[in-house]
Parts: C-alpha cells; sequence; structure tokens
C-alpha cells in the first residue's frame, strides 16, 4: 500500500498543472474502455507506466513519463457519440494527433511528452516510438486497455451510462 502511495505522490508532483486542470477532470465524464472513464483510464496508464519503468529498471525521465501518460489521451470528446467534429469510427488512427494538438493549447510540452501522445497507438500510428518513455506509455496503454475492455478493472462508467440513459 505505501508503494501505491508513493506512486501517487509523484504522480500529484510531476503533474498537479494537469490534475488541476478543468479539462483534465472533464475527462470523468466520458468512458473510454468498458466502463471506465478516461480520467481513470490515464491515471491507471501512468500508474503502470511507473511501475512498468520500476519493474524492468529502465531508465526514464519520471516527469515526462507521467505528463505524456496523463495527456496521451487528451482528446476531450466521447468516442462512442458520432459528431460531424470528430472521425469516431477511425478513432484509433486520429485521437493522438487530436489529443497532442489539445495538449499544446495548455501546456508547454517536451519533445519526450509530445512523442509519447503522438505514437502511444502504435502500430496504427505507423512511426514507432522514439523514446523510452514513450515505448513505457505505449506498453501500459496496451495493458491497461485490455484489461479495461475485458472487465477485469472495473471503473465508474457504467454510472455516467446510466445517467445519460436516464
Amino acid at each position: 500500500m505505501e508503494h501505491f502511495r508513493k506512486i501517487h505522490r509523484q504522480i500529484r508532483t510531476e503533474a498537479s498543472d494537469i490534475l488541476q486542470s478543468e479539462n483534465f477532470n472533464r475527462m470523468k465524464e466520458f468512458v473510454q474502455h468498458g466502463n471506465v472513464t478516461v480520467n481513470a483510464h490515464v491515471m491507471n496508464v501512468a500508474r503502470y507506466s511507473i511501475l512498468f519503468s520500476e519493474y524492468l529498471h529502465i531508465s526514464c525521465s519520471r516527469k515526462e513519463l507521467i505528463r505524456g501518460a496523463l495527456l496521451h489521451d487528451y482528446f476531450l470528446y466521447d468516442w462512442h457519440v458520432p459528431d460531424e467534429e470528430n472521425p469516431h469510427p477511425l478513432h484509433g488512427f486520429y485521437h493522438p494527433g487530436r489529443a497532442l494538438r489539445n495538449a499544446l493549447e495548455e501546456y508547454s510540452l517536451t519533445e519526450r511528452e509530445r512523442d509519447i501522445i503522438r505514437k502511444h497507438m502504435w502500430p496504427l500510428t505507423l512511426v514507432p516510438p522514439g523514446c523510452r518513455e514513450a515505448w513505457i506509455v505505449t506498453a501500459a496503454d496496451k495493458w491497461c486497455s485490455l484489461m479495461e475492455t475485458l472487465h477485469m478493472y472495473k471503473g465508474h462508467g457504467a454510472v455516467l451510462q446510466k445517467v445519460r440513459e436516464g
């Protein structure tokens, strides 16, 4: 339990501006996989990115790893609901670019953070990640997405769905 608290302290320390952002907190309104919200998903990815880097003894910039993980799905729309602005049928291909554009509007990003966001959907993004941090987030994202889709990790998005159906 202490290790879990340590990870959360690291996330709060390195990304307090992101965690307090109105748009970041809006991601609690959108379901990502299964019944997990986008906000919960990116928090899971940040936690698992830290765990993977520690477990595999991969030296990396912890700050950029955390910030890139939190912003990798910063697309700010519900990809389950089609609309004219967002290409939902091809969401997997297009959302990294949208997330990067949104993040750049609010934050000054390092090249590593940009690489994490832009390439986390590899191999759908044809160019592979270019730094360790991006590879770690890509792996953590795949793991978390699988667990969430198979309902092995349950979120609170089901509550949102019931409220919407109302």
